[in-house]
Order: C-alpha cells, then sequence, then structure tokens
C-alpha cells in the first residue's frame, strides 16, 4: 500500500518503538504535524517553546532511558534552534534523531524561504546526517538513523526532509534495512574491537598494581556497567574517582567512592589519581576539566585506558595500554582474568584524604546550597532523577547530593550548555513518569529556559524546580574574584531582577520562596504536595552572591593543587 511519506515517516518512527516526539511546527513540516495529529493515539508529541528545548528534551529522555530521543523542527531557523542541543548529545554522547524539514528538493540550494543548509551545518557534531531526496529511501534512512545513533559510541544523527517527499507517496513495507545497506550496518554493528591479548596486557598491569585507582565516565552509565565497576573495585579495593557525567555508575555511600574528581573534585579524588601507580580510566576521555595540567596528570601512574571510541585512545592522555570496546563487555572479561582477592598498597590514606573538606561546606549561612541539595534528595528519595543547568549549582549538586544510581544525574558535561535543564527535565519526566525528577538550576541559566514552565503545565510534567537565586552569574564571578582581582564584569544581573514567583504563577506553577533553612522545608513540602497532584512546582532558594564552589584547581595547575579556601 502507498503512503504519503509523512505517513511513511510516522510509521517508520513507531516500527523504531519511538512513543514521543519533541518538537515545534513550521510551514516545510505541515505535512508531518497532519499525521502526527492522525495518529496521535500510536505516537505522542510535546510541543515546546522553543526548538532548542526541543533537542533538550529529547537529550534528557534519552539520558535518562537509554532509548533514542527524537525531535522534529521546521526548516530555517527552526533547524538552527536545533544545533546548541544536537551538539551537547554529541559531546556527551547522547543517542538522538532530530528531524528536520525543509524546503521541496527543486528548491534546494536557491536560498530559497528559510532555506538553510542544516546538514552542512551540523556535520561537525553529528556521528552522521541525510538529506532525503527520494520518498522511496526515506523508511530505510530512518531506520539507518536509528542504528547509527545507537551503534558504538552513542551520539545525535539528523534526518533532512524537504516538504515534497513528506507529500509524494511510496510503497511502505515494515521490518527492517535490506540489500547493500544492510550488509554494510551489519557488519559495523558486529566488528570486534578487542582482541584477548589486550585482555591479557591489561588485566597483568592490575595484577602487578599496588596502588591502583578507577576514573570511571559517563561510559559507564551508558553501556550499564556500574555492577561490574563495581565488582572490579572491590576486587582491587581499589579507590573509585568519577567525572561529571560519571555520576551515579558506581554508589555515592560505597567505602571505595571518592566522588568527582578535576577543578571542582575532592582532595580524595584528586589525590588518590597522583599518587596511585596505575590508573584505569574507564569511559572518560579526560577532560581539560579533569586532567587540567596534562604532563602533571596522574604523574606516578601508568594510565589503562578502556572506552568505546578508539578516537578517545591517546587523543588527551598517553596511554600504558587500551581496550576498545564496550565497558560491561571488556570489565565482564577482564574480571575473569583476575584472582579472587588481590593485596593493595592504599594504606589508609584515601579515608584521611575523605576528610579533607572545604570550610565553605560546612559555614554557617541563613541557606546554603548543601542544605538545599541534602534537604531535596530526603523529600524526594533515591529512584529521583536530577537535572541541571551549568554553573556553581551544577557542581555542588554534584558535590552535595548522593547519587547511587545510574541514569540519574543528567547534566550538559561536555559543552556546558546554560538553559539545558528545563528541557532536558520534561523529557526525563515524560520517559520516566513514576519517578521524581528534580532540576536544580541558577538564575541565569532559568532566563534561559524559564518559557518551558508551559510545556510542563500543558503535559501536566510533574517536575520540581530549585531556583538558586543569587542575583549574579556566580561562577563567572568566582572567576573574576578570584582571577581578576574582583572585577565583576557584567557578571551581575539586573538591579531589578525578575520576580520569580510571579513569573511561575503567570504560566500556572505553583511557586515559593525561601531565605532560611525553616522556610526552605516549608516551601518543599508545600511544593511536594503540587507534585503529588499532578503539577510541577518551583521553590527559589535565596543563597549569598558570594557563595562559592570549593575545592577549586586554577587553570594549568596539577590537580592536586586545589584551593580550599580563599586567600584573605
Amino acid at each position: 500500500m502507498k503512503y504519503t511519506g509523512a505517513r511513511i515517516l510516522v510509521e517508520t518512527l513507531i516500527e523504531q518503538g519511538v512513543d514521543t516526539v519533541f518538537g515545534y511546527p513550521g510551514a516545510s513540516v505541515l505535512h508531518i504535524y497532519d499525521e502526527l495529529y492522525k495518529q496521535k493515539k500510536r505516537i505522542r508529541h510535546i510541543l515546546v517553546s522553543h526548538e532548542q528545548h526541543a533537542a533538550h528534551a529529547a537529550d534528557g529522555y534519552a539520558r535518562s532511558s537509554g532509548r533514542v530521543g527524537v525531535c522534529l523542527a521546521t526548516s530555517g531557523p527552526g533547524a538552527t534552534n536545533l544545533v546548541t542541543g544536537i551538539a551537547t548529545a554529541a559531546i556527551d554522547s547522547v543517542p538522538v534523531v532530530a528531524i528536520t524539514g525543509n524546503v521541496s528538493v527543486p528548491l534546494l540550494g536557491k536560498d530559497s524561504f528559510q532555506e538553510v543548509d542544516i546538514a552542512g551545518i551540523t556535520m561537525p557534531v553529528v556521528k552522521h546526517n541525510w538529506i532525503v531526496r527520494d520518498v522511496n529511501e526515506l523508511a530505510e534512512t530512518i531506520r539507518e538513523a536509528f542504528i547509527v545513533a545507537k551503534a558504538g559510541r552513542p551520539g545525535p544523527v539528523l534526518v533532512d526532509i524537504p516538504g515534497d517527499i513528506t507529500a509524494a507517496r511510496a510503497c511502505y513495507v515494515p521490518g527492517g534495512i535490506r540489500g547493500e545497506r544492510a550488509e554494510r550496518l551489519s557488519l559495523r554493528k558486529e566488528r570486534r574491537t578487542f582482541s584477548e591479548d589486550d585482555i591479557e596486557t591489561a588485566a597483568a598491569l592490575l595484577a602487578a598494581a599496588k596502588r591502583p585507582a578507577l576514573y570511571a565516565g559517563g561510559g559507564v552509565n551508558i553501556s550499564g556497567a556500574s555492577a561490574e565497576l563495581k565488582k572490579l573495585a572491590e576486587l582491587l579495593n581499589a579507590p573509585v574517582a568519577l567525572s561529571l557525567m560519571g555520576m551515579g555508575a558506581f554508589p555515592h555511600d560505597h567505602r571505595l567512592c571518592t566522588g568527582m574528581i578535576g577543578m571542582h573534585g575532592t582532595a580524595a579524588s584528586n589525590k588518590a589519581v597522583q599518587k596511585a601507580d596505575l590508573l584505569v580510566a574507564i569511559g572518560a576521555r579526560f577532560s581539560d576539566r579533569v586532567t587540567s595540567r596534562v604532563e602533571k596528570f596522574a604523574r606516578s601512574a601508568k594510565i589503562l585506558h578502556i572506552d568505546i571510541d578508539p578516537a578517545e585512545i591517546n587523543k588527551n592522555v598517553q596511554t600504558c595500554a587500551s581496550v576498545t570496546g564496550d565497558i560491561k563487555t571488556v570489565l565482564e572479561q577482564l574480571i575473569r582474568k583476575l584472582p579472587a582477592k588481590m593485596e593493595t598498597g592504599w594504606n589508609g590514606e584515601i579515608d584521611r584524604w575523605k576528610a579533607i573538606t572545604p570550610r565553605d561546606h560546612h559555614r554557617k549561612t541563613a541557606l546554603h546550597p548543601r542544605f538545599v541539595i541534602q534537604e531535596t534528595a530526603k523529600a524526594l528519595g533515591g529512584r529521583a532523577i536530577v537535572v541541571t543547568d551549568v554553573g556553581q549549582h551544577q557542581m555542588w549538586t554534584a558535590q552535595f547530593y548522593p547519587f547511587n544510581h545510574p541514569r540519574s544525574f543528567l547534566s550538559s558535561g561536555g559543552m556546558g550548555t546554560m538553559g539545558f535543564g528545563l528541557g532536558a527535565a520534561a523529557g526525563a519526566k515524560t520517559a520516566n513518569p513514576g519517578r521524581p525528577v528534580v532540576l536544580f538550576t541558577g538564575d541565569g541559566c532559568f532566563r534561559m529556559n524559564c518559557a518551558e514552565m508551559a510545556t510542563l503545565v500543558r503535559y501536566r510534567l510533574p517536575v520540581l524546580i530549585i531556583v538558586f537565586n543569587n542575583g549574579t552569574l556566580g561562577m563567572v564571578r568566582q572567576w573574576q574574584n578570584f582571577f581578576f582581582e574582583g572585577r565583576c564584569s557584567e557578571s551581575d544581573l539586573d538591579d531589578r531582577p525578575p520576580d520569580f514567583i510571579k513569573l511561575a504563577g503567570a504560566y500556572g506553577v505553583s511557586a515559593y520562596r525561601a531565605a532560611g533553612e525553616s522556610s526552605f522545608r516549608e516551601a518543599l513540602e508545600r511544593a511536594g504536595k503540587d507534585l503529588a497532584d499532578g503539577r510541577p512546582a518551583l521553590v527559589e532558594a535565596l543563597v549569598d552572591k558570594d557563595e562559592r564552589v570549593l575545592p577549586m584547581v586554577p587553570g594549568g595547575k596539577p590537580i592536586d593543587e586545589q584551593i580550599f579556601q580563599e586567600e584573605t
């Protein structure tokens, strides 16, 4: 039977298991939206307030669920508004299929109204992209897009569909990819990436190490390898340091967990890595925010790197050995090669280093970020999904929230995208309706995405929003105070800032303001009742303008040379 391209697209999305599309309509995708209307009992569309947040919502959906997120935008500015969200997903290895409309095939390349070369624009930030010029190729292109997004190191892809292709008709044949394309993709999926010798070499390094340390990144969460990481750590009796993307991959309350590593990492993580004789990096990419001065990073250690992406091996840090492959599979095979009990050369140092914390973490203020985050964690319980925007609140959340489960922390790590949070939280709640979802954000970030409160209200997505309001771009101000002699150029926000309580009310979101501990507890309790009724809620937490994120490694310094308090 012949279907329109729009029907073929929707049928193929359903075939791929898609239950939700996040998007915003426009002229070049009207045939698609008409078909989504007809098929609304089979596939859901969520209308966002801005296309960028459609990409972030698809991202949050994917990060929290492990499934592919899907977003849809029209041609021209609609398509370009997706780019920041696509780039955010790319650097954090999130599988997203972005679908854009475009002008009709005969008008491509003629500077037609709302035409843009979105394939050219997105080429550096996608795994692959396609322009569908023949409706007969549409179904298999969509199928291939899903395979590519998930295969190997996950990431975003883009399919650009001209308007006349969505109106044209072709035969739709359900099922998988056929022919040469199927053979090529099959080879890609079945390719073996490591050898028995690689595993033997890695096992020998681990057996010989006296002071091994593990550095776990987002690849552990993506691979579903948390149990294997825990088993390896306990076998080695080795400390486990986590990247920002690795939060939740190893239980926060485990005796071997040393917390976050890097610029704002714990003393225990940073010192353990510097004192180790073997550093095992697992699903991590040695970001500059982790290594700081590369030549002085892990200076006493041999480095074993385990990662699914061969391009990451020796890219930033030179390794002694590596294993390229799926983290879960590699760790399973590696653990089989190790003895049941191994000795350790760590002699109580880890526990002593864990006791080293900045005075700022404990100083008494009217409303400290640590109190806000930990009280929220108590209120929501252990199954909550935590989303952040970018800045001080992001680092406080990584430092103070007790993450014990994979895929429970969603944050823009590599791109550092302010405005990521509210769209991502909407996507996470859509994918996980039975789990609490909280967004920790700052006043600067919230001003970039507050319109998405309309999305939460319209679709009854009971997300808790905690806004840290300090009247400034806090991380920028912190750097200006530390490194620019206190010249806070354009980091302080308005003298007459928006009233977030009234703003939330305008969208139909219940909102509460807290300036102290008792008022925060009261606000949290009232917000909890809103959430229980299926409605979003906002709590504005007023914190000191000069609250800092410590410890901090100044740029260019080794990671064990940390600032623990501001010099006076």
